[in-house]
């Protein structure tokens, strides 16, 4: 690998690393820069990598205008059994960036050429500063000031990291004249702000059988509810045939997970529209308002270069971990599915994953009418669990390789609770932590008649 318009190699952390980061903020690719490989390519290594990584945050974070947290990634990586570290830089959207001691001049304002960090011109500083986007949720004042965040200090606090007095500020939660903005707004424990998840009937919006809004609440709170109702949605279809078992789910887990971040997380909220999720019979969309972020083409967007919209959101979702890489999220969905099923607008992005091919489902060909379940693939893998023995809660959800008790788990349990299809083992007691479940008479019947 080679030095170019988006990679820039440096044997060690040195005084130029804040240009060079400039130069690719106000380059619209973005770019990355490699600590510990040399003009060549070539690793050689650096000493302590945990106190590079905590001096280039530093450094960052204090010595460049406007703010661009949110903005970059800082990764210790190892090339050639040397450790190196990467920083993912992503093109801005309030350029032009500079560094804070010189200011919006041609000493502190660059912009990648080629290889290299050019001075950038006195009339290419004012004519994107005119042009710089003003209705970013961190400039917009937030409609309410009575604002609290108990629901996000949960959150950080799961992940063993603090929120103190003055972390409105550190978050960039608050505007320039030090109120709080549509971030904390977004982010706070109440607001007016809901997600929309609808379900049709058919392949149109003629016959609406289901309308939920998520919302009013946290927008990770929100995140997080939106995600267990897809998992609920994401039906595994089943065909059992002695002896073995085939499953599929309706849309790719994954690739729908990282769909339905990158739509809250880089939604133009700024014009008050909120992402949307319909489930048709045949396929979902997933709706998020704003296009592609200023600057960004297709290609750049399929390729994964990343101009986060709202970078204080972004910000806040890596913290959490619920984000891992900038620009990662579209790759992840084109390791599954084609170009095409993203549609790209000028107002807004949609994109829309249509449904494997179903699998007859023998729970509901067979048992329909003796039971009326319908929790399909879950159910009977359910049963077929407990035909070898009473077991909990917890060892029935690590018997089906979840991670948790998820809402679909929750609902297909007490389904074959209601069909009398499993029992309590102890009936009069059924908050009882020594309580399991075993597979009823009826249980037995169904599946003997699969």
């Amino acid at each position: 690998m080679t030095e170019s318009n988006r990679i820039e190699y440096k044997r060690q952390l040195t005084d130029s690393l804040e240009k060079e980061v400039v130069a690719f903020l106000n380059y619209q690719d973005g770019g990355v820069i490699y600590l510990g490989i040399d003009a060549n390519g070539n690793a050689v290594g650096l000493g302590d990598c945990d106190a590079v990584q905590l001096a280039v945050k530093d450094r960052l974070k204090n010595n460049i205008q406007p703010s661009i947290m949110g903005l970059f990634d800082i990764i210790h990586e190892e090339h050639d059994g040397k450790d190196i570290v990467r920083i993912t830089i992503a093109g801005g959207l309030e350029k032009p960036y500079c560094l804070k001691k010189y200011g919006m001049t041609e000493k502190g304002c660059f912009i990648r050429v080629g290889s290299a960090a050019e001075p950038m011109p006195q009339e290419m500083i004012e004519s994107l500063f005119s042009r710089r986007v003003r209705n970013t949720i961190g400039r917009m004042e937030s409609t309410r000031l009575d604002l609290t965040f108990e629901q996000l200090k949960i959150y950080y606090e799961a992940r063993n990291l603090h929120l103190n007095t003055s972390f409105m500020q550190n978050l960039e939660l608050l505007t320039p004249e030090g109120k709080p903005n549509y971030a904390a707004y977004l982010l706070a424990d109440e607001n007016g702000v809901s997600v929309q998840v609808a379900k049709y009937a058919d392949t149109t919006r003629v016959d609406l059988i289901e309308n939920r809004e998520y919302g009013h609440c946290s927008l990770v709170k929100a995140l997080k509810s939106v995600l267990e109702r897809m998992d609920v949605e994401n039906t595994i279809y089943t065909k059992i045939g002695y002896p073995l078992r085939e499953e599929r789910e309706m849309i790719h887990g994954r690739a729908m997970r990282e769909a339905v971040i990158n739509a809250i997380v880089h939604n133009d909220y700024s014009n008050g529209s909120c992402p949307k999720f319909e489930f048709f019979s045949d396929r979902l969309e997933i709706t998020s308002a704003g296009g592609l972020p200023y600057g960004v083409s297709e290609d750049d967007f399929f390729n994964g270069y990343s101009s986060p919209r709202n970078k204080e959101i972004m910000r806040v979702f890596r913290d959490l971990e619920i984000v891992e890489h900038l620009g990662s999220g579209v790759p992840r969905i084109l390791e599954h599915y084609d170009r095409c099923v993203f549609q790209i607008y000028p107002n807004f992005l949609r994109v829309v994953f249509p449904y494997t091919n179903v699998i007859e489902s023998s729970v509901e060909a067979q048992s329909g009418a003796q039971s009326g379940a319908q929790s399909g693939a879950q159910s009977i893998s359910v049963l077929l669990i407990l035909q070898e023995k009473p077991l909990s809660a917890n060892e029935i959800v690590k018997e089906l390789g979840l991670r948790s008790k998820t809402g679909s788990f929750k609902r297909t349990i007490n389904e074959l609770l209601d069909k009398s299809l499993i029992e309590y083992t102890l009936p009069d007691k059924p908050t009882s932590r020594l309580q399991k479940y075993c597979l009823s008479e009826k249980g037995y019947d169904l599946l003997e008649k699969l």
